[in-house]
């Protein structure tokens, strides 16, 4: 006879392997298309799930679509992760440790790919790329803050969302005049462009809008 414990675990086990298969299944459409437009029956049959599976993980495509852009961009957590702590959770001392993890993570390869999946074409952002590109960065503004939270456990949780928080949507708004300066390219110029961005932005974070 099966234990209840046993059984959650099963089912614990089938609901992650899903989630995987969908997740994976997303990727591979919008990189075979370099595209978020695709069907929730074109998801379902390369992920080999139904179609009630995939809403009982994700309430539209976009979702997955988000969910997707978040594991591509997630090397900026696993970054900050491999950081040392600095010493006594101080706001500067965190500032330091976000801050080599932005200057350290090679961001342009993903966020070409984000560029591309939705509509590298376009010369400006479209209102839908606007919101799926604040969604994706709100996705990693969540996981950096946890991240932090685990690193400074005696740091007040609402000092480092705002710490975390100003500098993602920072990095929001630069990537936003990226795209539009450089487009979905990687090359040494482009590169050059958002090395020169980040530290704009880093300055601006550490010294503050009075200082500059």
């Amino acid at each position: 006879m099966t234990s209840p414990t046993t059984a959650a675990d099963r089912r614990a086990d089938i609901k992650t392997r899903h989630r995987r298969a969908i997740l994976d299944a997303g990727a591979t459409i919008m990189r075979e298309r370099e595209s978020s437009v695709f069907s929730v029956d074109e998801l379902a049959a390369r992920a080999e799930v139904s179609r009630r599976t995939v809403f009982n993980h994700f309430a539209s495509i976009d979702d997955v679509v988000i969910a997707v852009f978040g594991i591509e961009l997630g090397a900026v957590v696993d970054r900050l992760a491999s950081i040392p702590v600095r010493p006594e959770g101080r706001t500067a001392s965190m500032c330091d440790e976000l801050a080599e993890t932005v200057r350290t993570t090679d961001l342009v390869p993903p966020m070409v790919y984000l560029t591309r999946v939705l509509g590298g074409d376009n010369t400006e952002p479209t209102p839908k790329q606007t919101l799926m590109a604040a969604r994706t960065f709100t996705e990693i503004s969540t996981g950096l803050a946890a991240e932090m939270k685990k690193r400074h456990p005696e740091t007040d949780a609402l000092l480092i969302n705002l710490l975390v928080g100003s500098l993602t949507s920072g990095l929001l708004v630069i990537y936003q005049q990226w795209f539009t300066l450089c487009g979905a390219f990687d090359t040494a110029e482009t590169r050059n462009h958002w090395n020169r961005l980040v530290q704009t932005l880093l300055e601006t974070l550490e010294t503050g809008f009075g200082a500059r």
